[in-house]
């Protein structure tokens, strides 16, 4: 038998059991399952994309809605980092003069970060100093850093960033400026992003499209690194690889993340919330769907947390 015709019997096969019956049943179950729990919590607004690259499922609900895209904003900025290391305009050794002042997007006008509204007040020790490029995205991934988010857009530009996110296909995104910039806030000028948006990023540095090869790996590498893993991490097994990145603002909180079970290819799981006031019933909401989500996709391995 030639390739051509195993090949093309493959594909008929595929087809046939991702059109079966049995199987949609199962994605309209997921859905089912998901928006029960999104309906438990009153006045919810909530965001899912799901995407398996084992099985091709996939399951969108509002994932075209936007929202304030809180620190999920740094994972665009982070493409745009490795895309110019691989250019050759940066390295990943070179020291960046850290410096707590920055411009507004609406004026120019300085304003400067708060090591206490910063989850990585330890950044700020550093200010004056040259700090290695690894080390400041690493901080912005892992710990969300906020000044190094700052200090590693004044290097790409926020416009950049935003560009090559839409070129890969994140359509919808918009990387507007740094974090804090009140003057912006208070003119509506805000990152926003889609929980379909963030799946496609993800995407694209699973597949190695985001950047090269190399850098999605350093990239996917320093997501599994995260800090921050009440949400999807949450609702999985203990000891499951996640390789996401977390945002938060009040009344916001969001999960990006690529989900790794054993033995198989990884799935995208996106999780975007408002309107819950408090970050702990977000984060079980997040992690309720996490765990919804994988008992669909890992049928058999129960998510047993808690």
């Amino acid at each position: 038998m030639s390739l051509s015709i195993t090949a093309g019997l493959l594909a008929v096969v595929t087809a046939n059991i991702f059109s079966h019956p049995d199987h949609q049943a199962a994605i309209d179950s997921l859905r089912v399952r998901i928006e029960r729990r999104i309906a438990d919590q009153p006045g919810a607004i909530v965001g899912v994309a799901f995407h398996d690259l084992q099985t091709g499922d996939s399951l969108y609900l509002n994932a075209d809605d936007s929202f304030h895209a809180a620190s999920t904003m740094k994972v665009p900025v982070m493409i745009q980092l490795f895309r110019s290391i691989d250019a050759g305009a940066l390295r990943l050794d070179q020291g960046i003069l850290l410096v707590n002042q920055f411009g507004s997007i609406v004026d120019g006008s300085p304003y400067s970060l708060d090591a206490g509204d910063d989850s990585d007040s330890s950044a700020y020790k550093l200010a004056g100093t040259r700090v290695p490029l690894k080390e400041l995205i690493d901080r912005m991934i892992t710990r969300s850093s906020n000044l190094a988010t700052n200090a590693l857009i004044e290097l790409v530009r926020a416009s950049n960033a935003n560009a090559t996110a839409h070129m890969l296909g994140a359509r919808n995104i918009r990387v507007l400026r740094g974090v804090e910039d009140n003057k912006a806030f208070q003119a509506g000028m805000n990152n926003t992003t889609t929980a379909r948006d963030l799946a496609v990023l993800l995407e694209a540095i699973e597949t190695g499209r985001a950047a090269s090869r190399s850098s999605c790996d350093a990239m996917r590498e320093i997501l599994l690194h995260q800090e921050f893993n009440e949400e999807i991490p949450a609702g999985l097994p203990p000891g499951t690889r996640v390789a996401h990145k977390t945002g938060w603002i009040t009344g916001v909180l969001h999960d990006a993340a690529t989900v790794y079970p054993p033995g198989r290819k990884p799935y995208m799981l996106v999780v975007l919330t408002r309107n819950i006031p408090d970050d702990k019933v977000a984060r079980r909401l997040i992690a309720d769907v996490s765990r919804i989500v994988w008992s669909h996709a890992v049928p058999g391995r129960l998510a047993d947390n808690p």
